[in-house]
Parts: structure tokens; C-alpha cells; sequence
């Protein structure tokens, strides 16, 4: 069961080998601030941060919950001096791996190299990592979960005993997560394999239901859960509606005019659609920004000068698609606005994350229609049919049973089947999470050991892509509630990740109207916040929020729900339930 962090239990080390970083408590913390001292400069920790280190260097299983510029990789940079072995690091972008090996090697102490792992590197320099772990001139490895698809690569590792497995950007373990990615689903059987080192799951941005199944997804045993809160502060929280869609396209312009002319660069500002930023930027360029688009359909090497550009103060204004995120740290970012809703409360979260990072004023606008929900909807709608993934099932096991060993690639099958490349993608994720194929590092499907039938496994997929669609849509609509809360933003933001705040924070355009007021009482209310509950038709959930005369639940099957308290008492909707 995992346990919730805030010093609620001191980690205790594991007793089968002796622990390099001290036998006590005491000798490991002073060994942590002088690491941390000598390595990175700390006088003092950030939230969270040495709560973490300390169950990492005790030999705990952690998961670290720490807000965007919290310093999240600190917390490996400085455990990893005090453990005995080599550490990994798996991160989903090789932009990310690059970043933080150039940042490692500007460090003075280390105890071995840092190096990457990947596949744009010459197989020279991939043996070169590998032997360096081995011969211990290699301390941190970063490499791409795809790497560990490789027999060869995790047997080299096996045979280097890393003491320390990271997993950076956690969240993507979690078919709940705002940012999926099927290749994580194989880390936690790494783990096994590679005989279970100290597991490390870093991310900023985590609900409840994404934390259980980081802890799941990652066999984390007796995992400490270090979550240092959800506020920032520092970020001004504003939404304007719109009704019609040319006013809500003029304010999004006049906004970042604005705040550029009054001096509060560089900014963000992020639209749900590749034609959107490019019709944003080009708007904003004829008004005399300095200012590029950046989506996943541009050329990587304009990607990068564009990334390069805006680190640099070249640009007034970046405006992207999600694809402009993870690994995206400007602290000076002074602004982020949303031409559109973001897919969920957790990717908002996340994207306004990337403003004010130093600790200054920042600004986070969303400029809203109603109608413009129906994008993220229709993003969130795709569920296949059965019959289509019992034919890609099929297909892949008849490539192996005829001696294909390379696999089924994703335009072999799209000859076979004249379908589209992206959907017969979303159906080989689906398949690979219900264990019937496994894709390697090119992306090829080959049968996972034991696949069930193929009628079998379209059943089982199409079953999970109805319980994604679900939960997607829910989260769309506490999308919704976020933009048309009359009630203190921050509050309504915080109380999603399950945190509550006392009183609104007067830092919204809610408690600046003077609309927001504080929440009930808990001891008004039947069901208070983080209360188990049990409905009749969507099962087992737990009291996310309550506001006024609603209350919000997360549901097991069905995700986040807006119930009306008083049909909830009327009708006996919600029954408390025992954990």
C-alpha cells in the first residue's frame, strides 16, 4: 500500500546489505546536505526534495510529487553520490537526456560520468556507455525506455548492479496521465529483471488515480509517496469567455500584445491545433512580435532553433502545441496563454507550470469558448472496433508464426489493411497494454510470450479504449468547471489534485471580483474532501471537491463526476465506503 509522504514515517533502510549512505537516519542526512552543499550549492531544500533523498538513500522505493522548477532531478544527482552502484535514468525525450547530461558534467564532484543512451547515437558511443557503466567510469545513464527493449542492453546493465532506477516524467506510466506513453508499461518487469534496485518515480504532476498507477506500473514495493503540494503561488490564475469565436481569436492576440508591450516576456501560448499556432504566430508577427510556431510537424531542426531561440531571449513569444513541453525550462517565462482549453486539468496544470519559475510573477490566462471543448472531445472519441483489432492482432501473429523476426511494422500493415497509420498506431498501443504484442525499439509488434487469441486481445483492447474514452471525457469536463468556476480558481485547481486550500487565494480574477468564499466546513458536509465513497452505477470513487452544492468525485471506471449535493442526499446517490 503505498504511503502518503509529509514526514508521516522515516524511511527504514533495507537490512540485506550494508547502506553506504549510513546506518541512521542522522549520519544519512548529514551526508545529504553536504552532497548537496558541495555538489549543487544547496544551503536549503525545496519542498519535498530532502524528505525524497532521504528514503531514496535508505533504500525505499519513492515516488516524488514536486511542482514544476522544484528541483526534481536534485533529488538523483544528490542520492546518486551516496548509493552504491550506478544510477539510471529513463526520460522520454532525448532533447531531456541531452539537457541533463550537459548539465551533470558541469558539475565539479561527481563520482563518474554522466552519459546517453539512444538511438540517434553511432553504436560506437552506445558501446561506450555501456561499458563505461560497467567499469564504473559511468556513474548516471540516461537512456530512453525504448533501449530497454533490448536484451543485450539489459544484460549489460544487470550484469553493472545499478543501485538506483529513475524514472523522470512518471506521470507517463499512467493510462490516466495527461502525457501516455505505451513504452513505459514495460519499466516496472526492468525492474524485476535488472533485481529490483531502489526505484526513484519523479514527476510534477500526478492526481491521485495517476500515483496509484505509478506505484502499480512500476512494482514499487512499500513505495514512500513524497508529495510536496500542488500551489504555485506566484501564478496570477485569469479565464476570459468569449461567445463567439472571432472575439475569443482578436482577445488572444490583444492579450499577448499587451503583455508584451508592458514588458512581461517571454511568454507561452499554447493552441489545441497545428494550424492554430501557425495562424496565431503569423498574427502576432504582422503586430511587430518577435515570434515562431512550434509543433511536431515542423522539421526537427527547426524545432530546435526555435527551442534555441526562445532560451536565448530571441523571441517574444513561442506558440505551440503540447509538443512543446516536457523538458521545456525557462524559469523567466512571465506568461502562458491557452488559445484553447487544454485536454484536462492536468495538462493545464502542467503547461502553466512552465511560467514563473523563479519564484516571480507570472501570469496564466485562458481564453475561453464553450464551444471550443468540442476539439478536446473529439481528440478523446476515438474508440476502435472490435473487428479491427482482432485483424492487426492477427496479422502480427502470422508474421512470427511465418519466421519474421524483424516484426510487423506499422507500413507493412497499413499495405495490409488500407487503413491510416495513426489509428493502426493507437491500436497497436492498445494491444501491447493487454499484453498481446510487444512493440520494440523501431516500433515494430511482435506476439508478447503467452498472447491470448487474437478475438481475445481485440476484446480486452477495445474494452480498455472505452474505459480511456471515459475518463478522457471526464476530464474534459472538470476542464469545463475549471473555466466556468465563479468560485476561487486555485481552490478548484488544487482541490483536482486532491489538496485543499483554506481560503481562496486572492491571486485569481474570481477573488479579485470578489466572488470566491471559503469552502464548507468539513464537519458541514456529509462527504468531505479525500472521503471514500461507493455509487450504484459507477462503483467505488473518492470526494475530490466540494463547492457550494456540488461535490466532485473521481470514479474508479468512469473518472471525475459533478454531482449535485442535494440530489446526492434526495436519492441516496453516495454511500461512504471502508479502505
Amino acid at each position: 500500500m503505498p504511503i502518503s509522504g509529509r514526514g508521516k514515517r522515516v524511511p527504514v533502510p533495507r537490512t540485506d546489505q550494508r547502506n553506504p549512505a549510513g546506518a541512521s537516519p542522522s549520519v544519512r542526512t548529514r551526508r545529504i546536505r553536504r552532497v548537496a552543499r558541495d555538489l549543487l550549492g544547496y544551503e536549503d531544500f525545496r519542498p519535498g526534495q530532502e524528505e525524497a533523498m532521504q528514503a531514496v538513500v535508505a533504500g525505499c522505493d519513492t515516488l516524488a510529487v514536486l511542482p514544476s522548477g522544484a528541483g526534481k532531478s536534485a533529488v538523483y544527482q544528490v542520492a546518486g553520490e551516496l548509493v552504491d552502484g550506478p544510477v539510471l535514468v529513463v526520460s522520454p525525450l532525448i532533447a531531456l537526456q541531452r539537457d541533463q547530461v550537459d548539465r551533470l558534467a558541469e558539475l565539479d564532484g561527481l563520482a563518474g560520468q554522466a552519459a546517453q543512451l539512444n538511438s540517434t547515437l553511432p553504436a560506437r558511443e552506445q558501446r561506450a556507455a555501456l561499458e563505461g557503466l560497467a567499469d564504473g567510469t559511468v556513474r548516471h545513464l540516461f537512456l530512453a525506455p525504448e533501449q530497454l527493449t533490448k536484451p543485450e542492453v539489459v544484460e549489460a546493465i544487470t550484469q553493472a548492479r545499478p543501485a538506483l532506477f529513475v524514472v523522470d516524467e512518471a506521470h507517463c506510466v499512467s493510462a490516466w496521465g495527461h502525457d501516455f506513453r505505451p513504452d513505459y508499461l514495460r519499466l516496472g518487469g526492468v525492474v524485476e529483471q535488472l533485481g529490483h534496485p531502489t526505484v526513484l518515480a519523479l514527476t510534477a504532476t500526478a492526481a491521485p488515480p495517476v500515483r496509484a498507477e505509478i506505484v502499480e506500473r512500476l512494482h514499487m514495493r512499500d513505495a514512500h509517496v513524497v508529495v510536496a503540494g500542488f500551489d504555485r503561488p506566484e501564478i496570477r490564475l485569469e479565464v476570459e469567455r468569449h461567445a463567439d469565436a472571432a472575439g475569443k481569436d482578436r482577445a488572444v492576440l490583444d492579450r499577448v500584445t499587451g503583455l508584451v508591450g508592458e514588458g512581461r516576456v517571454p511568454g507561452i501560448v499554447y493552441s489545441a491545433t497545428r494550424k492554430g499556432t501557425e495562424s496565431v504566430a503569423d498574427a502576432l508577427t504582422e503586430r511587430g512580435l518577435r515570434v515562431r510556431p512550434y509543433h511536431a510537424g515542423l522539421r526537427r531542426a527547426d524545432r530546435e532553433d526555435t527551442q534555441r531561440a526562445f532560451m536565448a531571449d530571441e523571441l517574444d513569444v513561442v506558440v505551440a502545441t503540447t509538443a512543446f513541453g516536457m523538458g521545456i525550462d525557462k524559469p523567466d517565462t512571465r506568461f502562458v496563454v491557452h488559445a484553447e482549453p487544454a485536454d484536462s486539468v492536468d495538462s493545464y496544470y502542467q503547461e502553466i507550470g512552465r511560467a514563473g519559475r523563479d519564484g516571480q510573477p507570472a501570469l496564466a490566462v485562458l481564453v475561453y469558448r464553450q464551444e471550443d471543448l468540442g476539439i478536446r472531445k473529439f481528440f478523446a472519441a476515438g474508440v476502435p472496433a472490435e473487428e479491427e483489432l482482432q485483424q492487426v492482432a492477427g496479422l502480427v501473429g502470422a508474421a512470427e508464426a511465418a519466421g519474421l523476426e524483424d516484426g510487423v511494422a506499422v507500413g507493412q500493415l497499413r499495405e495490409e489493411t488500407g487503413r491510416a497509420a495513426s489509428p493502426l498506431a493507437r491500436d497497436l498501443n492498445l494491444l501491447e497494454q493487454v499484453s498481446a504484442v510487444v512493440l520494440d525499439e523501431d516500433g515494430a509488434a511482435h506476439p508478447a510470450e503467452d498472447a491470448p487469441a487474437p478475438g481475445e486481445a481485440a476484446a480486452a483492447a477495445r474494452e480498455l479504449a472505452e474505459h480511456h474514452q471515459r475518463v478522457d471525457q471526464s476530464r474534459v469536463e472538470m476542464m469545463r468547471g475549471y473555466a466556468e468556476t465563479t468560485q476561487c480558481r486555485r481552490q478548484f485547481l488544487l482541490g483536482y489534485f486532491g489538496e485543499q486550500l483554506d481560503r481562496p487565494c486572492g491571486n485569481c480574477d474570481t477573488c479579485a471580483a470578489g466572488l470566491s468564499c471559503a469552502p464548507p466546513d468539513d464537519g458541514a458536509t456529509p462527504f468531505p474532501v479525500q472521503t471514500p465513497v461507493q455509487h450504484a452505477e459507477w462503483g467505488p470513487g473518492v470526494v475530490m471537491r466540494v463547492e457550494g452544492d456540488r461535490v466532485v468525485v473521481l470514479f474508479d471506471q468512469v473518472g471525475y463526476k459533478t454531482l449535485a449535493l442535494a440530489a446526492v442526499l434526495e436519492h441516496g446517490l453516495l454511500a461512504r465506503r471502508d479502505t
